[in-house]
């Protein structure tokens, strides 16, 4: 049976509180973005908390090492309703993990380093989507939002007098996520938003990494440390997607159904888990004639690491090569695990999309498509490392 940590803290203006016997680290307003929320340490073992640090770092001390522990968060100084949302493998008698960011950058959320398993967990997807297996993430930055169509043509309007090419694209305005957008486009447009804003771009043409990527379709070479945009793995995208809440559906924790209500896709296929079923079209964003039926970016609510649109509304383009048994494979189960070595034929595509059914948005669900190509379903988000 799991154990509670000791103690609970309070941070508030700086002084610390010994509360009782539950763990919880309560923050103050002021304390960071997401005002009241709660946080509290669960551990197979005795642990407790040291420090908590404004930018949003907990340390705390464990009696045993290699467990793992569960960091759950809460909305509310109650302590209400609380949900899983980072797991933390402890290898080491003292840990210390950035939990939120009080600081953010603009419009990108920080998913924190950790662990978490991946794949189907109610067994009733395809085969490619197990088995299921742990793993470990480094922190990371990832946009809140989809890219919409206005920040690309930002962006394009800058690269056009720099190098840059990309294929055509389009986005039902300026709100909404651009979509028709192919795999190589996507990544020449990361390094264009880099350079841009004036960051290290993070794909090149060369192994020595020294001619960033401006013109496709060429298979680059990646500065996994630089400071400028890049896809998201395959791993990256999965656990940000579940927000930290683990064995769910889809990326919400508080059910395993979906509804109109939540997402934006096509209600036209009976499934137990579809409330909205047979609805067809998310009718909010059906017009008969005018496709495609996208939302605007950030229209519905954000997953439990602050993310909008990870089911529903476009296919979003991850990193890696597309390999059907990728999952039994021992490189899939490491730490930051970047995908198969290609090339291979597909690129991964995560999310689902406005015109796909309920299945196709659950977390696990693993499309492709051919990296050269993309249709009115195609869009994407950008990560940056730390």
């Amino acid at each position: 049976m799991k154990k509670r940590a000791a103690f609970s803290i309070k941070f508030t203006r700086g002084v610390f509180s010994l509360l009782g016997p539950l763990v919880a680290i309560v923050l103050a307003p002021w304390a960071h973005a997401e005002a009241g929320r709660s946080f509290r340490i669960i551990s197979p073992a005795r642990t407790a908390i040291l420090s908590v640090s404004p930018p949003g770092t907990i340390t705390w001390t464990n009696w045993a090492t290699g467990i793992t522990c569960t960091i759950q968060s809460s909305t509310g100084f109650g302590g209400g309703g609380w949900g899983d949302y980072l797991r933390v493998p402890v290898s080491s008698p003292i840990t210390t993990v950035q939990v939120f960011d009080t600081t953010p950058l603009t419009g990108m959320a920080l998913i924190p380093a950790g662990s978490f398993t991946m794949g189907d967990a109610f067994g009733e997807g395809y085969d490619d989507e197990g088995p299921k297996h742990s793993v470990t993430v480094g922190a990371f930055y990832m946009d809140k939002y989809l890219v919409t169509k206005a920040l690309w043509d930002k962006v394009k309007t800058w690269s056009i007098t720099n190098g840059y090419s990309f294929a055509g694209v389009s986005g039902k305005s300026a709100s909404h996520p651009v979509q028709g957008v192919s795999w190589y486009s996507a990544v020449a447009w990361c390094n264009a938003r880099s350079q841009k804003e004036g960051l290290t771009p993070c794909y090149y043409i060369d192994v020595g990494l020294t001619t960033a990527y401006k013109v496709g379709p060429v298979n680059p070479y990646v500065k996994w440390d630089a400071n400028g945009y890049r896809l998201p793995t395959e791993a990256e995208w999965e656990k940000a997607a579940r927000g930290g809440a683990g064995g769910r559906r889809f990326p919400w924790a508080d059910t395993d159904n979906i509804s109109h209500s939540r997402a934006n896709y096509n209600a036209a296929n009976a499934q137990p888990y579809d409330l909205s079923y047979p609805a067809g079209y998310q009718p909010a964003f059906f017009v008969a004639g005018e496709l495609p039926y996208t939302s605007p970016a950030g229209y519905f609510a954000a997953n439990g690491y602050g993310l909008h649109d990870m089911a529903g509304n476009v296919w979003e383009w991850c990193w890696d090569w597309y390999q059907v048994d990728w999952y039994s494979q021992a490189a899939a189960k490491q730490t930051d695990t970047r995908g198969p070595t290609g090339p291979l034929g597909w690129r991964v595509q995560r999310g689902g999309s406005w015109s796909d059914y309920a299945f196709f948005s659950r977390t696990s669900y693993r499309g492709y498509y051919y990296p050269t190509y993309g249709d009115g379903n195609d869009g994407f988000r950008c990560v940056r490392g730390l």
